[in-house]
């Protein structure tokens, strides 16, 4: 279950930027923000459910565009083994340069040490710089700059050296 203070930051994060939904759910609980606008200011809801009990269930045939992406899904998987994860660590804005005129930090192909700055994930107004985390050359650039991302999402991919 979030946490108040974690609520009180998505709120903030979700005011701030151009996001009029945003949905969450782990375990079965689920939290729903909306923006609305009503008289010219902006509101927000929070709305909490409780957890359902899973249902045992046959599962669904396919259809050939499932089986499609179902192949796609594990090629992807394929493509990721391997390699490791840069996530982030907290929710935020991704921002892959230091500044709007600059140039990113890394690119697809960059070599980088575990020390390595690889980008920015601004939350509550604090710039939070991300390392690499590990030796190796990066792979895939998995966020656009200036996306919301969510904790432990996968920012980057890394081919270890």
């Amino acid at each position: 279950m979030l946490k108040i203070q974690e609520i009180r930051e998505l709120i903030q994060l979700i005011d701030n930027s151009s996001i009029d939904e945003f949905k969450y759910e782990q375990n079965g609980e689920k939290v729903t923000l909306r923006k609305h606008q009503q008289g010219g200011g902006e509101t927000i809801r929070t709305v909490q459910e409780a957890p359902q009990p899973v249902q045992p269930s046959q599962p669904a045939p396919q259809s050939p565009a499932q089986e499609t992406s179902s192949a796609s899904e594990k090629t992807e998987a394929e493509d990721r083994s391997g390699t490791h994860a840069v996530t982030s660590p907290m929710v935020g804005t991704f921002y892959a340069a230091p500044s709007p005129d600059a140039d990113p930090y890394v690119t697809k192909g960059d070599t980088v040490k575990q020390d390595s700055v690889v980008c920015i994930v601004e939350a509550m107004k604090l710039m939070n710089e991300i390392e690499a985390e590990v030796n190796g050359e990066i792979v895939e650039v998995l966020v656009k700059d200036g996306e919301l991302v969510e904790y432990g999402q996968d920012l980057f991919l890394v081919k270890p050296e």
